[in-house]
């Protein structure tokens, strides 16, 4: 293949790929595959799209000592080809995931707070990177959603990540920088085989290559496959899931009871994944169904995901963030103002729409609080007799899991609402009395 053929081919390649988006934000390492791509989105722009808005971004983690250098290059490296950079700075805590998961996740988030409504965020993974994730999936005992690899298009965040180099290799990619004589940095932790990924690109991929050249090309193959017979499954079991999946979100334990095992592994993980949950092992699908979803009834089983945790009530299964305890938590309020509530759980607003209650006697003092005895007994508004909170909470049908996060109104030592749920008789707003109104807008689950 000539020179010019192959950067044609390059060129042609980037462009179908992303001809329907006009704004592209270019993820700007300074390494030669970005530099590559960024070059031939220039290109682009100069020779076919002139309407193109390009940008590109430069991530600064700080690790390296060279960071500063690198950051110098792309800045240099831009403003020779007139594309507009932004370089955003990042610090890195390797304790909370790991150096390189911790790295990803501030570089993801830095990314996706540059990009504007129609902005589109361009990366430049190639055929051997798409090679070696399929070898990592592999690895980990990955099954057909794992080894679908990287798609050339997929969702970020409220906007699309598209990887239009996934069909281009190595090889064109080097070819392509030395015909059009480009510079680019070389980060050196790349030669540090302890990491995954460069002990496969240093010493496994090269001697595959050389037993079999198109191995990278079939392994590149065999992920479309896969990611086709996991868009097949996804069609065929969307609407299955949808019947299971109620108004909050929880999915019926006796409907995932009456398919095969393998169609209800198949159904919780599509049921986990519309949450972006880290997919569980197959270990972990087992616990999930035999140790939460068919525990004894009288129990209140719970599966840690990550930064999530399962939990049955009610013959369904409830997925629900991570949740700090606030059971000795008391919050004073003049009930006048907005009062936030601990661990992102809403918000109390004097409001006429809200729950009515009587006005607190100039002795009482107004609390919210999130725990009283489950053997206090309530007489709630409306009832003509009283029960336990615990017996209250399990007939109204709240959730295990927010019998010790709903807000409880005391004035003094006397519940006067569980705000949202009930209102009682201590409660009620009597003759003349103005009273309050509260209204709790609360964290959805």
């Amino acid at each position: 293949m000539s020179d010019e053929t192959l950067c044609d081919k390059v060129i042609q390649q980037v462009d179908a790929t992303l001809k329907n988006d006009d704004h592209i934000l270019v993820a700007f390492s300074g390494g030669i595959d970005s530099t590559v791509l960024l070059h031939v989105l220039m290109t682009i722009k100069e020779q076919l799209r002139p309407e193109l808005i390009l940008r590109a971004v430069y991530v600064h983690h700080g690790l390296s000592k060279y960071a500063e250098e690198w950051a110098e290059h792309c800045r240099l490296q831009c403003e020779q080809w007139n594309i507009p950079l932004d370089v955003a700075y990042v610090s890195v805590d390797p304790s909370l995931a790991g150096i390189e998961a911790a790295a990803r996740n501030a570089r993801y988030q830095a990314l996706n707070d540059l990009l504007s409504d129609n902005d589109v965020l361009v990366t430049a993974q190639h055929r051997d990177d798409q090679c070696e994730t399929f070898l990592l999936a592999l690895k980990r005992g990955s099954g057909p959603a794992g080894l679908s690899a990287m798609p050339e298009r997929m969702a970020f965040g409220r906007h699309q990540q598209v990887r239009p180099l996934l069909n281009i290799s190595r090889q064109q990619i080097e070819a392509y920088a030395r015909i059009q004589k480009l510079r680019w940095v070389d980060d050196d932790s790349n030669q540090d085989a302890r990491f995954d990924r460069n002990f496969l690109r240093l010493n496994v991929l090269p001697t595959l290559e050389r037993r079999w050249p198109q191995f990278s090309r079939m392994v590149s193959r065999s992920a479309s496959l896969c990611a086709e017979q996991e868009q097949l499954l996804d069609e065929l079991l969307s609407p299955v899931l949808s019947r299971l999946v109620n108004s909050d979100g929880a999915i019926d334990i006796e409907g995932l009871s009456s398919v095969s095992d393998i169609q209800r592994r198949a159904l919780l993980r599509r049921w986990l994944s519309q949450h972006d949950v880290m997919m569980p092992s197959q270990e972990q699908l087992e616990k999930l169904w035999w140790e939460v979803a068919l525990s004894q009834q009288d129990a209140e089983p719970m599966l840690k995901l990550g930064d999530y945790q399962i939990r049955r009530y009610r013959q369904c299964l409830y997925l629900l963030p991570a949740m700090q305890s606030v059971d000795e938590i008391q919050l004073d309020w003049d009930g006048q103002s907005k009062l936030l509530l601990p661990d992102s759980l809403g918000v109390l607003i004097p409001d006429e729409s809200g729950e009515a209650v009587r006005s607190p006697k100039a002795d009482e003092q107004v609390t919210v609080r999130f725990s009283a005895p489950g053997n206090l007994n309530i007489h709630i508004a409306g009832r003509t007799h009283s029960r336990s909170l615990k017996k209250l909470w399990q007939e109204l049908g709240v959730p295990v899991w927010l019998r010790q996060r709903t807000p409880l109104l005391f004035y003094g030592d006397n519940l006067i609402a569980a705000l949202g749920v009930f209102v009682t008789v201590e409660g009620q707003r009597q003759g003349d009395d103005a009273g309050w109104n509260i209204l709790y807008r609360k964290k959805s689950y």
